[in-house]
């Protein structure tokens, strides 16, 4: 628990104690004004209630604070969500348009007759096999990092969300 969770659950129990070690003096009625009249009532019995009552108040705001946190942090995890999906679409059709670029160039390339040339080529397939290897090893590595930030975001949010519900 936490020190003022502690320390608020303490000052209610010494109200309590004391409340029961004076019940006698809190059940004795005495008079009381209310401005336009005066009535006889016991004042401890009425104070009692008063700091009953705060403390129900006070319980019910705490609960609609975290639940309304909770709201929230949920939200903000389903937009997580929705921008990562738009992410991987933005990336596979990235992919696709290069993918149609490459087999555009490679079939203008067949069409200028030095589609055999290149294909003979040792230096030049090893060439674009390298370029292949970067390209590909260059897309793991961004995606790699995308899914790490994704990760770290949802690690805060689900930090925050549980420091949320331990405070009261």
């Amino acid at each position: 628990m936490k020190l003022r969770t502690v320390f608020l659950l303490l000052i209610l129990g010494a109200i309590s104690a004391f409340s029961a070690l004076n019940w006698r003096a809190f059940i004795t009625p005495t008079t009381l004004s209310l401005g336009l009249a005066e009535v006889q009532a016991p004042l401890g019995v009425i104070m009692l209630g008063v700091v009953g009552f705060l403390t129900a108040f006070f319980l019910v705001f705490v609960v609609y604070v975290q639940a309304s946190a909770l709201f929230e942090s949920r939200r903000h995890a389903q937009e997580l969500q929705v921008n990562r999906e738009l992410a991987d679409k933005a990336e596979a059709s990235r992919f696709t348009e290069l993918r149609s670029f490459l087999e555009v160039e490679l079939q203008e390339l067949a069409g200028r007759g030095t589609g055999s040339a290149v294909a003979s080529d040792p230096a030049i397939l090893a060439r674009l096999d390298r370029l292949e290897e970067k390209l590909l090893t260059t897309v793991e590595q961004s995606g790699n990092s995308l899914a790490a930030c994704i990760g770290e975001l949802e690690d805060r949010l689900l930090r925050q969300d549980r420091g949320d519900q331990r405070s009261p």
